[in-house]
């Protein structure tokens, strides 16, 4: 919150109302922002103590008569304006809060916190303002509301059609605005005839759709006209398909504002009155024009208290928005359930872990029943095959762990590509999609992209983190040093990327012709190195220093060039300024950042920034597990847990079973050849 408004209000806060003793995250956020809530009676006209109590339910009352008769200020809390994926109702805890010292948010009846700082607050800081336009840019990009559990992928009304927004009944905006049914029926009067002739499409409020509470709309007010529409779909989508938006006191009328309409309000919730919406009730009082970005500053940025459920601390409003984001993403992939095929039995564990946290994963590997009514499927990319089109791929992301894979160390990351897989040339992949979307970023996207960049050069993190040191690199050979990194050469990318060379020999071979005078150092693959994965390589002759064990990210600060066939060091040294030169088709070439001698597809054209290829590799692509909420998270949660180190590690049980089922696999092949 802005810290003129309420920063010197009461701190000692006292309840009449269980729910803030009984739920955690709120208690929680209340703390961190440095109140401290007490049961019993405050002291008369005490300068620091003040009721506190929750919007206007049904238990305010009590709160309301003490504060009046003991004579100490009364606090307003509510719900921030990005809550949770579902209602509270279903149990779900906020992401933020509203606390007010004023008055509340919803009601008219006086100035509120957010009132105040509409139409007082200069809101003309430049900063202020960019990180406004950035924030309604990203909460649309990532389709986020109040309740973000809704499928964009659901059907929509065919556009051009007025929106008319239900509320649920009795609803405390509503109720503060004088509205009642009444009221409703004269909003969907006017939808009808200021717009003669088009659809109009009542949408239902989350909570009726759920049987939590009424709304004011029914099936009676239905006709060849006006159709009601409660399908849990993106309101972002919804709003993009109207051509008239229609709300009493809604926040779906405050994002109808930033979704570029000029809702028509029927009430007097705290967006109406600042020149940005219609007004059929408008308040004297307000009379300053706002734009819409000092709207989102006011009413976003400045006015509530986040939480991060990540870090346990207070948050800003990027912050909070990659949190949700991040859980709605995964919600919106997983809710349906999953059908697992082709994964190691020591996967199974960290799958369910990513996937099954809303449903759990079925893990079947006989296509015959490996569908499910209602599931989609999934493979582990290496094992789809060609019959396998409509099946997502799952491979390990781009920041996987602190150890191998291989070692049967759980990832922290996995990517899911429901077009191809990102290591695969041959046809389009969802990373590629991605990339050349990034071709064009915000400012903000840039900003976000640089502060990974330089974190992961900072902290020197890559996918695996080994930390090894081991070769010495303060005696390396002067001259041009070019970084040749092996690979497993029966590695997914090499058998469909690699192009002409494809094995360490022949690279090594390569860069010598190319390279008889530069200093050829070759850093073996750390599977290979562990004796985990085929690809040992005698260098003999052709590399002047062979690096065993050496830190990947060390080396990188002490070479010029990274040659490679489609290492993921080539995109780890291209983070790092470093020139690389492929032979093969790595997802990192043909974008016009690296060198490449093999044949790269012709639809990679888009002319991509290092920003735009670490924005779609670190961000977009993959989803990220955080070890330690359990939650899904954004990749900068990830950063903090790979620098603090505090990692799972593949246990002796997960070792067993995963030999366990290589012995089987062996066992099955010799039965078949039988």
């Amino acid at each position: 919150m802005d810290e003129a408004v309420g920063a010197k209000g009461p701190r000692r806060l006292f309840v009449y109302n269980g729910g803030f003793l009984r739920q955690k995250r709120l208690r929680r956020i209340l703390q961190l922002a440095g109140y401290s809530l007490h049961l019993g009676l405050p002291r008369p006209a005490a300068l620091n103590e003040a009721v506190v109590v929750w919007g206007n339910s049904p238990t305010a009352h009590r709160g309301r008569a003490v504060a009046r008769g003991r004579d100490v200020p009364l606090v307003t809390v509510e719900d921030a304006f990005l809550r949770s994926l579902h209602p509270g109702r279903a149990g779900v805890p906020p992401l933020g809060l509203l606390i007010d010292h004023r008055g509340a948010h919803f009601d008219p009846a006086q100035p509120s916190d957010l009132e105040m700082l509409l139409a007082r607050h200069p809101l003309d800081d430049t900063a202020l303002l960019d990180r406004a336009r950035a924030g309604i840019a990203r909460i649309t990009e990532a389709q986020l509301s109040k309740y973000s559990g809704f499928d964009p992928d659901r059907p929509l009304p065919e556009p051009g059609y007025v929106l008319v927004i239900d509320q649920t009944r009795g609803d405390a905006s509503v109720t503060a605005s004088g509205a009642d049914r009444a009221r409703f029926l004269e909003m969907l009067v006017f939808a009808q005839e200021e717009h003669p002739g088009a659809r109009v499409i009542i949408k239902t409020h989350p909570e009726t759709r759920e049987g939590y509470r009424a709304g004011y709309f029914g099936p009676q007010d239905e006709n060849a006209r006006v159709t009601l529409f409660s399908d849990p779909v993106s309101p972002w989508q919804l709003l993009e398909g109207a051509v008239g938006v229609y709300t009493v006191s809604s926040q779906l009328g405050f994002e109808a504002i930033f979704a570029g309409h000029r809702p028509r309000v029927f009430g007097q919730p705290f967006y109406a009155g600042w020149g940005l919406t219609a007004d059929e009730f408008p308040l004297a009082r307000r009379q300053r024009r706002l734009s819409r970005a000092q709207l989102f500053a006011a009413a976003m940025i400045l006015y509530p208290t986040w939480y991060d459920p990540h870090r346990d601390r207070l948050a800003t409003l990027e912050e909070a928005i990659e949190a949700l984001a991040a859980e709605a993403r995964a919600w919106r992939e997983d809710h349906r359930g999953w059908v697992a095929s082709g994964m190691r039995l020591w996967k199974h564990g960290s799958l369910q872990r990513f996937f099954g946290r809303y449903r759990p994963v079925i893990f079947q590997d006989d296509p015959a029943d490996a569908t499910l009514p209602g599931r989609r499927r999934m493979v582990w990319a290496s094992r789809a095959g060609e019959g396998d089109a409509e099946t997502l791929r799952v491979e390990d992301g781009f920041l996987r762990s602190r150890g191998l894979g291989a070692a049967l160390v759980p990832p922290l990351s996995l990517v899911c590509d429901d077009l191809g897989i990102y290591y695969d040339p041959a046809c389009p992949s969802r990373l590629e999609h991605w990339i050349a979307a990034r071709a064009t970023l915000r400012p903000d996207q840039t900003i976000r992209a640089r502060a990974l960049i330089a974190a992961l050069k900072a902290d020197g993190l890559s996918k695996y983190n080994l930390g090894q040191g081991g070769a010495e690199l303060s005696d390396l050979p002067d001259g041009k040093r070019i970084l040749v990194p092996g690979q497993v050469e029966d590695d997914a990318s090499i058998r469909t990327g690699a192009g002409k060379i494809r094995s360490n020999r022949a690279l090594l071979e390569a860069v010598r012709a190319f390279n008889p005078g530069a200093v050829v150092l070759y850093k073996p693959h750390p599977d290979v190195e562990a004796g985990l994965r085929p690809g040992a390589c005698d260098a003999t002759g052709l590399a002047d220093r062979v690096l065993p064990q050496a830190d990947p990210m060390a080396l990188l600060a002490e070479i010029d060039e990274v040659w490679t066939m489609t290492s993921l060091l080539g995109f780890e040294a291209l983070l790092r300024d470093k020139r690389v030169v492929t032979f093969g088709a790595p997802f990192y070439a043909g974008w016009s950042l690296s060198e490449d001698l093999g044949v790269v597809p012709e639809r990679r054209r888009a002319r991509v920034t290092l920003e735009g290829l670490a924005h779609a590799v670190l961000i977009d692509y993959p989803r990220y597990l955080d070890p330690r909420t359990g939650l899904p998270c954004p990749v900068e949660v990830i950063l903090e847990r790979l620098r603090a180190g505090a990692l799972p590690r593949g246990s002796a049980g997960l070792r067993l079973l995963s030999k366990m089922q290589g012995l089987l696999a062996g066992q099955a092949h010799l039965w078949r050849r039988r």
